[in-house]
């Protein structure tokens, strides 16, 4: 069968991108191997899909080549998106840092998404594995029914986080028999795990969450930190591992308001008798006040008989708490790819492979991924929206 555009994933890149397609009068057919559409958007923000962001700008995301996401972000806004949500009337509400999400359900999202596909004369076929592609237009799509031909094809396959909806490495595998480059996929918005030796001091304080600052590198994240039985996790964590490469350490400020050799120094005068680890766990949890006491040498003892050199040496560790992550948890967790089709290969304004007209890359399958809270969804759309006013 001859279609004008064939979109390869019925996520929220592909859904949108065939919707825009669809409107321009193009025949458009979208393949998924799953049994449903947008089960990412469907296991989103809790159930209720943190669909977008009020603080959405080139910046918040990572690529090898910073500017090629300007184009699309600046031709479709979060306004844009809830244009559409006004318009099938799905409630939403704001929540900190600018993260928008569904009142009732993300499903609100995925009923939306068909019903502009539905009214754009689409054709949706589920449970339906898209083979090998070739040709270079006309492109040949190969399915357990038959070779399908289109003069377009879009990739929006994704990547390869959360595997067990079916996430694959579908694209960068078609990418590669094009000869198109692909950075290197990684984790990314993953908890980040440690040696052993480190573990002996998180474990025990598993379950504490507390609002930090994580630094790597040039980033800096401050939201909450959660110490968990197998590493570090919490949004201020996820957002640095994107950042994290192998063997670089990350530093925790666990009192980003406070100066606090100050403190210390100063409850060193008006509470001499109190221990160190009391004096501390004024401004944190006290499992975490006392860990950090004894690692820094000073628990057992009254603040006034400890000397200044030594609290100096607890603020230090207080505010700059280093150490190194042996790894991630890996794709079973991560929330998002980082890498992917090399943006170099394609063009920011139509998402099109500059070398082989006719062929699109949409959303994660993109070598740009997004911070958490609404980002990578935002870049699905306006990605999604851009390539179908080409495809």
């Amino acid at each position: 069968m001859n279609f004008d555009v064939i979109v390869i994933g019925a996520g929220a890149a592909g859904l949108m991108c065939a919707a825009a397609a669809g409107r321009r009068g193009r025949r458009v057919l979208v393949l998924d191997h799953n049994d449903q559409p947008g089960r990412k958007i469907l296991i989103s923000g809790g159930g209720r899909c943190n669909f977008t962001n009020l603080g959405v700008a080139p910046d918040r995301y990572l690529s090898g080549n910073p500017h090629f996401c300007t184009s699309a972000l600046k031709r479709y806004r979060p306004t844009d998106f809830l244009d559409l949500l006004r318009q099938h009337r799905i409630p939403w509400h704001e929540r900190s840092h600018g993260e928008l999400f569904c009142d009732r359900s993300a499903e609100d999202i995925v009923t939306m998404l068909l019903a502009e596909c539905a009214a754009a004369g689409v054709d949706l076929r589920y449970g339906l594995k898209a083979g090998a592609v070739s040709g270079d237009g006309p492109f040949t799509v190969a399915t357990g029914a038959g070779g399908l031909t289109a003069a377009s094809v879009v990739l929006a396959t994704g990547g390869l986080s959360i595997p067990k909806i079916g996430a694959s490495g579908f694209a960068h595998a078609v990418a590669r028999r094009y000869d198109i480059p692909v950075v290197t996929p990684r984790p990314g918005l993953v908890p980040l795990t440690f040696a052993e030796t480190d573990l002996a001091l998180i474990r025990p304080l598993a379950g504490i969450a507390v609002e930090a600052i994580v630094s790597v590198g040039r980033a800096r994240f401050r939201e909450a930190v959660l110490l968990t039985h197998r590493g570090l996790s919490g949004p201020a964590v996820l957002q640095a591992s994107s950042y994290w490469q192998q063997g670089e350490s990350i530093a925790i400020d666990w009192l980003p308001d406070l100066d606090a050799a100050a403190y210390l120094l100063g409850r060193k005068t008006e509470r001499p008798k109190a221990e160190v680890r009391t004096v501390l766990a004024e401004h944190l949890p006290a499992r975490l006040a006392e860990a950090l006491t004894v690692r820094a040498g000073c628990d057992g003892r009254p603040i006034g008989q400890t000397t200044h050199a030594a609290l100096t040496a607890l603020a230090a560790e207080v505010k700059n708490w280093s150490l190194t992550p042996t790894g991630t948890e890996g794709w079973r967790t991560a929330e998002v790819t980082v890498g992917g089709i090399d943006t170099a290969a394609l063009s920011s304004k139509t998402m099109e492979v500059k070398a082989h007209p006719g062929l699109f890359v949409v959303g994660e399958a993109a070598d740009v991924a997004g911070w958490l809270g609404g980002y990578n969804f935002h870049w699905a759309w306006a990605s999604g929206w851009v390539a179908g006013q080409f495809a």
